[in-house]
């Protein structure tokens, strides 16, 4: 890559491993010898705390970069994995969503604020459940996004929203935005899970929807309660394994991405 490269993780829908997916995506590109941060956007903190960081401790969060244009490099905190580090979130940034958008050009804060000074391989942020304010903020500074979804009902419909989000921030701020969909939780046992994994398959193809995907599995539960990424937790569970393997197919997506920029006339 010829730059750092920012992620965005988020979905509307609760309970679809959005703060799971970050930390072991980042655990998994870790493992393969780059650099990451992950920037925790999410004022109930589980990232935080998933990479065992306790919130409110005196140090400077993200909801400092967003509402007070205090430098992103400050507020930066080591983990206890090696060329992992990650911008705290604390209960502070729920005042976010109400003032951010008083500020000028809010939309691009965030942007602005990783510019391309910061010495990472990725940039990976997890979003809180929600369309507002900070996620839009996500959006706009995102390279790529990536949207989990379990393969139910719900979880899928709420997919709907995220595509006109999408559109939204195209529009205004960020054209270049790409997105990528992969399916968490999955049994592939399960009838109606198969049912819905084809039909988001017909719906977004090869070019939307990521051909890894994460089954069910209990180890990955416990991971962030010991505040590290599952394949630092059992290197060799399923889990551990398709995150691992995701990794490596955003990799090659990113590679493919940059090849048609580069080949693209002057």
């Amino acid at each position: 890559m010829s730059r750092n490269y920012t992620i965005t993780i988020a979905n509307e829908k609760g309970g679809v491993a959005k703060t799971t997916s970050a930390v072991s995506l980042a655990g998994a590109f870790v493992e393969m010898g780059l650099r990451v941060l992950t920037i925790d956007l999410d004022p109930q903190s589980n990232l935080t705390l998933a990479l065992g960081h306790k919130p409110n401790t005196g140090t400077l969060s993200i909801s400092d970069i967003l509402l007070k244009s205090e430098n992103i490099s400050n507020a930066i905190v080591p983990t206890s994995i090696e060329n992992l580090d990650l911008v705290p979130s604390n209960s502070e940034l729920g005042v976010a969503e109400r003032f951010l958008p008083v500020r000028k050009n809010h939309d691009t804060i965030l942007r602005n604020s990783l510019g391309n000074f910061l010495d990472y391989d990725f940039i990976i942020l997890d979003c809180p459940p929600a369309l507002g304010a900070v996620t839009l903020n996500a959006l706009t500074a995102a390279d790529m996004l990536i949207i989990p979804t379990q393969a139910e009902y719900f979880s899928a419909y709420a997919l709907k929203n995220m595509m006109a989000a999408i559109r939204q921030v195209r529009s205004q701020n960020n054209p270049s935005l790409i997105y990528r969909i992969f399916i968490t939780m999955y049994d592939g046992r399960n009838r109606a899970h198969r049912t819905l994994r084809d039909q988001l398959q017909t719906t977004f193809g090869n070019d939307g929807l990521l051909k890894t995907m994460i089954e069910i599995d209990t180890k990955l539960r416990e991971s962030p309660i010991v505040g590290i990424p599952i394949m630092h937790y059992v290197s060799k569970t399923r889990s551990a394994q398709q995150y691992r393997a995701m990794a490596e197919e955003l990799i090659e997506n990113v590679g493919e991405l940059e090849q048609k920029q580069f080949a693209k006339p002057a």
